[in-house]
């Protein structure tokens, strides 16, 4: 039998046992990760896994259970307790399930060919990033090199006629190495991720990146406490971004614990910020036809040239709202009710070439590295420790560490005056190199 069968007769069995309104959201995975370290294999481990999460509302209230097998007997107790649950829960009226049969095609997101590609190549694969990261004499240790896939299969049916599915795959590898001088040590990794295994990568262009930020950070100097420009690499995107997502949930919105909320159709920030919404995008790293409910995703802009267009919903919290569901909601799995979460978020590119961007700044931080929790939520302060280069007359000068950066959200948003054209797509948190004009850079 398979797995949309399996989901609709659990539907069916929901109802039968008394529930008004059922969903089923089975899953199905295969994962692969290997780790070497100095040319040695350390690990390799492969797991399968299959489970389903049942919902079911009866009189408004709603409850969930979920299992982590598929045999018939465990499926039939799940449906048991779910149903069980329900009869002793509070009722709430936005407890519904979406009305959605809209299906759609997003090209790019399963590689068939993953699961047969020898074991052999992918420790290659990473045996030969350690190699070339290591053949840098600048570069003194090995922190290891790991690679990683997965597979899986997500079918969604519910009782207002909703049946989709979807099959993904993803696969990544990544290397980290040390650099020593004297005294010191500076760590540097980088890593490629890509839905199809033929479009990652080479191993020698990822151990470059990992081998540069290592050495590039030994000899830091210190530098004053200032209020100077601050140029944020791509690396460190989710600074600012990641701030954006927290404050933009519709959750968060209605429950008035969100610096934008009571903001949409305003101006928040400079014309050079547009942020788009992207579950549609083709080989995206979180693409998806439908999210952990089942309605289609979209392609949406969240800011458009600084103006706040739209906040993230699945179908409760839209009900509670009084809007639309936005294909927002997230799923950590089929042991997890739907939360809500971005499909590929970025930041868009601008006209302005990275070393354009240096190039025009006097003095500043070009952040390489951020630590700390980025804007609040709630409030839209910001502070976090900081590394990177500092910038003289256009160049750069010389490493930084121990720094600490401080605004305010409305602050950073409108005082970005550059954007780069460097943004890469495959990151589900991405953004090109910007620049804000004006920070406060704690330092001696």
């Amino acid at each position: 039998m398979d797995n949309k069968t399996i989901a609709e007769q659990l539907v069916k069995r929901c109802l039968k046992k008394g529930a008004d309104a059922a969903e089923v959201f089975l899953e199905s995975n295969r994962e692969l990760s290997l780790e070497i370290r100095n040319g040695e294999i350390e690990t390799v481990q492969e797991a399968a896994s299959a489970g389903a999460g049942i919902r079911v509302l009866i009189g408004g209230r709603m409850a969930f259970a979920a299992v982590n097998d598929l045999r018939d007997a465990s499926l039939e107790d799940a449906v048991g307790r779910a149903v069980g649950f329900a009869k002793i829960t509070t009722a709430d009226p936005a407890h519904v399930l979406p009305e959605d049969p809209t299906t759609i095609e997003v090209a790019g997101l399963h590689d068939p060919d993953l699961a047969g590609i020898p074991l052999d190549r992918k420790i290659a694969l990473i045996k030969s990033a350690e190699q070339a990261a290591m053949k840098d004499p600048r570069i003194t240790k090995s922190a290891g090199a790991a690679y990683g896939e997965g597979e899986s299969e997500v079918v969604i049916a519910n009782s207002t006629g909703l049946l989709k599915s979807a099959k993904t795959t993803g696969c990544s590898f990544g290397v980290n190495v040390v650099a020593e001088k004297g005294e010191q040590k500076s760590s540097g990794g980088e890593y490629c991720a890509r839905r199809l295994f033929a479009d990652l990568k080479t191993p020698e262009e990822v151990a470059a990146k990992a081998a540069r930020d290592a050495y590039e950070m030994l000899d830091p100097k210190p530098v004053k406490t200032r209020k100077a420009a601050v140029i944020f690499d791509p690396d460190v995107a989710g600074a600012l971004l990641g701030g954006i997502l927290a404050a933009i949930n519709g959750e968060r919105v209605l429950q008035g614990a969100s610096f934008l909320g009571g903001k949409l159709g305003q101006k928040i920030a400079s014309e050079l910020l547009t942020i788009v919404d992207d579950g549609r995008r083709p080989k995206g790293p979180a693409s998806a036809p439908f999210d952990g409910e089942g309605v289609t995703t979209q392609t949406r802009v969240i800011i458009d040239q600084g103006v706040l267009k739209g906040f993230l919903y699945n179908t409760i919290i839209a009900k509670k709202a009084g809007v639309q569901s936005t294909g927002n909601a997230s799923r950590g799995g089929f042991h997890s009710l739907p939360g809500i979460g971005p499909h590929n978020f970025a930041m868009s590119a601008g006209t302005a070439k990275p070393e354009e961007i240096i190039a025009a700044t006097k003095t500043g931080l070009w952040l390489k590295e951020v630590t700390g929790y980025g804007i609040n939520p709630v409030n839209g302060q910001f502070s976090g420790g900081a590394a990177g280069f500092w910038i003289e007359n256009g160049k750069v000068a010389f490493p930084v560490k121990g720094l600490t950066i401080a605004g305010t959200a409305e602050e950073m948003f409108t005082g970005i005056d550059m954007v780069g054209t460097d943004v890469d797509l495959n990151r589900r948190t991405a953004a090109p190199t910007f620049r804000i004009k004006l920070m406060q850079i704690g330092g001696e």
